[in-house]
């Protein structure tokens, strides 16, 4: 698909949803690899929970 296509189709859509890519995980709801390692990847989703915990309760 080309550049071109590809931006008319994101200026048509009203609502844009970016995922992350270390918060994508498997069909089976694992893990899967992330291209700085397993270990990258849960520290950042360990990051994401605490500062979540903080911003909603402190």
């Amino acid at each position: 698909m080309s550049a071109q296509a590809v931006g008319g189709m994101v200026g048509q859509n009203p609502i844009s949803l970016i995922v992350p890519c270390h918060r994508v995980v498997s069909y089976d709801g694992s893990h899967t690899g992330y291209a700085t390692g397993l270990a990258i990847k849960h520290a950042l989703l360990r990051l994401e929970r605490i500062l979540l915990w903080v911003l909603l309760f402190v």
